[in-house]
Formats: structure tokens, C-alpha cells, sequence
């Protein structure tokens, strides 16, 4: 990465984090995704239980990893035992001291916002674990709510269900249909512009490009 580009980073992370301590929410800025991945372990004392929604970029920096070869309670929703009531997994994350997810984008007054195809992620973000720990590349960036709702369907969605191999019209073309597809993972839109609850959320914004 340029290096005029990582200054630029680090000012606006800087900035930001005074943005969203006016809307109730805790912000560090980290320079690389390893000092991240540190950070995030720091805040989650041993013995916590943790658990996440799907993320490429928490995966990319070795978090999954560290949380599952660490001393945590983990609650892995992929752990649902055959036939049960998926209700169940829910209620156990509803229930975690840590949720650990990244965020679609985040707006320069540092609101977070969010697309979902089945709003668990959006759910637990909202309500529910103790803390939410959010970690996200400055790329996430955006002016306003618009841009940023414009960033989830333009360069978000369309790798993910690409990734997931689902059946829709981004999946093919590369484009936003905005689509009504049984596949479509832009069901819910969750805009988080103040926490009411001190210290829940955490955004760790990170100096690089990480995930969609």
C-alpha cells in the first residue's frame, strides 16, 4: 500500500473515532489487521464466551483462529446438532459475552450499516451478546448512509454470493439487480447511528483493505 494512502487512513480512522464516541460507541484505530487480531483478543478475558456471524474479514486476519485455539467458551453456530430447532444456536449466541463480526460500511459520522439475508448478524449487532466487537477496513468508508447502502449492493453482496455460490443476478453479471431472489442476501438493512448501552460496541478500523 502507498504510503500517502496509509497516512490518509490513519487521519481518518483518527477522526472517526471521535465520530462514533459521539454516538455511544468505543472505536480504535489499528494500523495493520495483526495489531487488530491483537487488540480484539486483549479486550476478551479468558474464559468469555465468544461467538460471530459470517465475515471474510475476521477470518482473514486470524481471529477465528486465535478465539478457537484460545481459552474462550466457544459458541461455533455451525455446532447445531442434527434436527435441532435452529432457534436453539440462537439463543446461545443471544446469550454470548462477545459477538465478533465486521460491518458492510460505515459512514464518515460514523454510523455502521449493515445488509443481511437472514439479520442474524443484524439481530446481534442490535440486541442480545454483552459486547460486539466490530472489526473493518478503512475501504468500508463512506460519505453518508446512501453511498454507503450504494457500497453494500455495488461491491459487498455481489462477491459474497459469488463466494457462497448462490443464485443470484450479481452472482452472474457482477451487478446490483436489485433483486427479489430466493437467493438474495439483501434482505434486512440495519443503520446503527447511536448505542444506548456504554462500551457494547467496539469498532476496530483497520488500516488496509480486509474483506467486501
Amino acid at each position: 500500500m502507498h504510503q500517502a494512502k496509509k497516512e490518509f487512513y490513519r487521519k481518518l480512522g483518527t477522526t472517526m473515532v471521535k465520530k462514533f464516541a459521539r454516538r455511544g460507541i468505543d472505536a480504535v484505530y489499528c494500523e495493520t489487521a495483526d495489531e487488530a487480531r491483537r487488540k480484539a483478543l486483549e479486550m476478551m478475558p479468558a474464559g468469555s464466551s465468544v461467538t460471530w456471524g459470517g465475515s471474510m474479514t475476521i477470518e482473514d486476519i486470524g481471529l477465528l483462529d486465535a478465539v478457537r485455539a484460545g481459552d474462550y467458551a466457544i459458541i461455533d453456530r455451525q455446532d447445531k446438532g442434527p434436527g435441532e430447532d435452529p432457534r436453539i444456536m440462537l439463543s446461545k449466541q443471544m446469550m454470548a459475552d462477545y459477538f465478533l463480526m465486521s460491518t458492510n460500511a460505515f459512514t464518515e459520522d460514523g454510523e455502521l450499516v449493515n445488509i443481511d439475508g437472514m439479520g442474524t448478524r443484524l439481530c446481534f449487532l442490535a440486541c442480545g451478546p454483552a459486547h460486539v466487537l466490530v472489526i473493518a477496513g478503512m475501504q468500508k468508508a463512506c460519505r453518508d448512509v446512501p453511498s454507503a447502502i450504494r457500497r453494500v449492493h455495488d461491491l459487498a453482496s455481489p462477491p459474497n454470493c459469488m463466494r457462497l455460490n448462490l443464485k443470484t443476478p450479481c452472482a452472474t453479471t457482477g451487478q446490483c439487480a436489485d433483486c427479489n431472489s430466493p437467493d438474495c442476501i439483501c434482505c434486512s438493512e440495519v443503520i446503527t447511528r447511536h448505542s444506548r448501552t456504554p462500551h457494547r460496541i467496539t469498532v476496530l478500523m483497520v488500516g488496509e483493505d480486509l474483506g467486501f
